[in-house]
């Protein structure tokens, strides 16, 4: 794809970004000045999506009558004619609809209610609510192509198929999903570079997160490959948007994919229809989606989800591939703070995974800024953001990063020659010294692990531990009044139960955090008494042993 001149860049947002919903959102300050970026802040999540703003709405073509009616999938064509630009034009408008929903968000008391969704006004009142619970497996796959723009042999990724169709959608909420499929083509292509045919591409899968304005999010999984055919050609990704998390899930759902590409377009579609009327297994359960193949007959495709539900979206094995032990406790050193955070690779599939894999290391509390696992080449200003995030860049855009100051850069490209390109040069005094300690003594245990699931649960268990050791004693901190009252939690009462200094001093920090914050402002509103879930569990077990030894020592 043809760039623009270097001065030429425009004011932008886009659909990775979040807006704070509380405290004092920076809305009013921004990007130090560098050609023509304003400011963003990041934000939360919250219920009501409204997809990313745009000016044009690319002509749509009523496909042959055999596409609709065999598989409910519509051709999509793309006639823009202003060129090179056309990447621009789509979102040259997001920044401003961005700003004037930080405005009215500041003046509501009440959020709005939630607009209607789904894939199709037609679709039953039954489908609507369980699309609207989350229940299909995804909202719609779409196949990006990479077409020559008019005016030049460049090429430029377009959307042209989508399924399912979007024919009985109402005008404003056609609108809306136009607007976010647009978008969806800078992250399935995001290099900015001028493509041209191969002969070979081997295959790469990644995902990256659609942030609503206002925090809400959708994940997009992508598939890269080259299309049936002889001759040079240029690649082609499918790319499945849902509100469900589960790369391992979806990268067998694209396998499956793969396999009917070539053998015919045509056989994608019966199997996603099957898929798409299949309900999402819970947590531990498998589904069975039957698909016919020519010359195979009848196949049973499994689909099993893991038991731990929140780390189906996790794959540890790759950021410790590309980390050691102590580089990888930097980084989370760093993320526990809420630093700016820029990880630098080539491969796509290795960014997606391991900005995922940092963000699980955070749980039980949730990442609360920007987090953008691949940075389109077209947004690489993203990096000037004054406010906290994390971002996936892929290395020939390393100069426009490391340029700027007080973030941390984290090469995990596999021919690295440094780790750390950028630091603020503290990470390694973060954390408490002795809890450091045994972290890397449990973790240097987790080559034992046998497969994917039990390296997760391993990885997962160590860092939820330093938490329940750092901070779970917050529950009795929590201050109830009146029954139906919601509690108050007592911070500095909190902080000063810890004996250890060292790990004071850390908790202190944490605990001016976003996602520590909303963490107790979750546990604020809810009943006094035990409380669910893996962390509390974990809170038990470590309060029950330290009863345990305290009475052996009486």
């Amino acid at each position: 794809m043809e760039q623009p001149p270097p001065n030429t860049h425009r004011s932008f947002s886009f659909s990775s970004l979040r807006v704070k919903k509380r405290h004092n959102s920076e809305d009013g300050g921004g990007f130090f000045r560098r050609r023509g970026l304003h400011s963003f802040s990041s934000a939360r999540e919250s219920s009501r999506k409204e997809s990313v703003p745009d000016e044009d709405v690319a002509p749509q073509h009523n496909p042959p009558p055999d596409w609709q009616n065999e598989s409910g999938a519509t051709p999509v064509t793309n006639e823009h004619d202003d060129g090179p630009q056309g990447a621009f034009k789509r979102i040259s408008t997001m920044w401003s609809s961005f700003r004037r929903g930080i405005r009215e968000r500041s003046k509501a008391e009440e959020p709005e209610p939630p607009e209607p969704v789904g894939p199709t006004a037609a679709d039953s009142a039954s489908k609507q609510q369980r699309y609207a619970s989350g229940q299909y497996f995804f909202e719609y796959l779409v196949v990006v192509s990479l077409k020559k723009t008019k005016d030049s042999n460049s090429y430029e990724p377009q959307i042209t198929y989508q399924f399912p169709k979007r024919d009985g959608m109402v005008r404003k909420q056609k609108e809306e999903e136009e607007k976010t499929l647009k978008a969806i083509t800078l992250f399935c292509f995001p290099e900015g570079i001028s493509w041209a045919p191969l002969t070979e591409y081997h295959s790469e899968t990644f995902s990256f997160v659609l942030t609503e304005i206002d925090g809400s999010r959708r994940n997009g999984y992508c598939r890269r490959l080259l299309p049936g055919g002889k001759g040079a050609r240029a690649p082609e990704a499918y790319c499945i948007i849902s509100t469900l998390a589960c790369f391992g899930l979806f990268s067998k759902i694209f396998d499956e994919v793969e396999k009917r590409r070539q053998i015919s377009m045509a056989m994608i579609y019966p199997f996603m229809q099957k898929l798409r009327e299949a309900s999402f297994p819970a947590p531990g359960h498998t589904v069975e989606i039957k698909s016919f193949i020519p010359e195979s007959g009848t196949e049973i495709i499994r689909l099993t989800r893991p038991l731990d539900s929140w780390l189906e979206h996790v794959d540890f094995a790759t950021l410790f591939n590309c980390l050691t032990d102590e580089e990888v406790l930097l980084v989370f050193a760093a993320a526990v703070l809420e630093r700016r955070i820029v990880f630098i690779a080539n491969e796509l599939s290795i960014l997606s995974q391991v900005i995922h894999a940092v963000a699980a290391l955070l749980y039980p509390f949730t990442w609360q800024h920007t987090f953008i696992s691949i940075v389109p080449e077209i947004l690489i200003d993203v990096v000037m953001a004054p406010t906290p995030y994390l971002l996936g860049v892929q290395k020939h855009l390393l100069d426009l990063v490391t340029d700027q100051s007080d973030l941390l850069v984290v090469d995990v490209s596999q021919n690295k020659q440094e780790t750390f390109l950028v630091s603020i040069g503290d990470e390694a005094s973060i954390l408490p010294p002795k809890l450091k300690a045994e972290l890397l003594e449990v973790l240097s245990g987790r080559q034992k692990a046998s497969g994917v699931e039990e390296l997760n649960r391993v990885v997962s268990d160590t860092f939820l531990h330093f938490f329940v050791r750092t901070v779970g004693h917050y529950a009795s901190f929590i201050k109830y009044g009146a029954t139906g009252e919601h509690g108050v939690f007592d911070r500095r009462a909190f902080c000063k139960a810890i004996d250890s200094k060292t790990t004071r001093h850390f908790v202190k920090k944490f605990t001016q955090t976003q996602m520590f914050d909303l963490f107790i402002q979750e546990a604020e509103q809810q009943q006094p008494g035990p409380q669910q879930g893996i962390f509390h569990h974990k809170i038990r077990e470590f309060q029950d042993k330290k009863k345990k030894e305290k009475t052996k020592k009486h």
